[in-house]
């Protein structure tokens, strides 16, 4: 089945993009004629294999800027890098960078706190902050920040999580508002959970604490929360992404966008 290039000419730049997610929907750009900028954590072997493949697969240019973003100077480093690369900036701008850490308040380490504030919350700030401008130039662009369903919600041990992903929401809203008149838009998606490596590891942590089998853990880590008893796939997230950066989604701005297997319906 063909897919439409409606991404073609632009430039697309997806933090926390080497595995995951993010990964899936640099893929799901790409394949939409996307030029992809790659950052996030991974040695030079993957980061190698990783731009082979986008190459192979999809004849695309795709570049690779390392940075901690959890530090202002990393990210100030990755915007003058890709402005090197791309002196009008990028037309696509997906904040997905972020982890978890599943702690009760009271054994929260106040660090920890620090540094999902810094990566989930004031990254997606200071990107934004420096390529909006670009974009109002361009009088196009497509922001979207990862949020979750604990964006909209929240349960016991994740409530600096959410209390982050809630944030994102705010923040994203905010901007849709401010950018409404020059044909940029900024959503959020809020996924239940997904297939990924760091669901993986929660898992693993379900696993010692129930004493049951691995299977039998998937199968009880998610049927409890979502109706579909199903993991979501990274890539059903990446054509919603794709969507969500078409001319055709010109009138979805400032919407958080459950993907969540009913979680939010019972």
């Amino acid at each position: 089945m063909s897919v439409e290039r409606h991404l073609d000419g632009k430039v697309a730049l997806v933090t926390g993009s080497t595995s995951g997610i993010g990964l899936a929907i640099a893929h799901g750009l790409a394949k939409r004629g996307a030029s992809i900028i790659l950052t996030g954590f991974g040695d030079e072997q993957l980061i190698s294999k990783l731009k082979e493949d986008f190459t192979s697969k999809y004849n695309c240019r795709v570049d690779y800027i390392p940075a901690d973003l959890s530090k202002v100077a990393d990210i100030n480093e990755l915007f003058t890098s890709v402005i090197k690369l791309y002196p009008e900036g990028v037309d696509v701008l997906i904040n997905n960078a972020g982890y978890n850490h599943v702690c009760l308040v009271e054994d929260y380490p106040e660090e920890k706190w620090d540094d999902m504030v810094a990566v989930m919350l004031s990254a997606p700030f200071h990107l934004c902050k420096r390529f909006i401008p670009l974009m109002k130039k361009k009088g196009w662009g497509r922001i979207l920040i990862t949020s979750s369903v604990h964006g909209m919600i929240s349960t016991a041990g994740k409530a600096v999580y959410s209390a982050v992903k809630h944030g994102v929401v705010g923040l994203a809203k905010g901007i849709a508002l401010e950018v409404v008149d020059y044909g940029i838009t900024c959503n959020t998606l809020c996924p239940g959970f997904v297939d990924t490596p760091v669901t993986q590891k929660q898992i693993k942590q379900f696993v010692q604490d129930k004493g049951i089998s691995l299977e039998q853990a998937k199968v009880d880590f998610v049927s409890k929360r979502q109706p579909t008893k199903t993991f979501i796939e990274p890539e059903h997230i990446a054509e919603y992404v794709a969507f969500i950066c078409s001319p055709y989604a010109a009138q979805i701005t400032g919407s958080a966008m459950p993907i969540e297997g009913g979680w939010l319906s019972k």
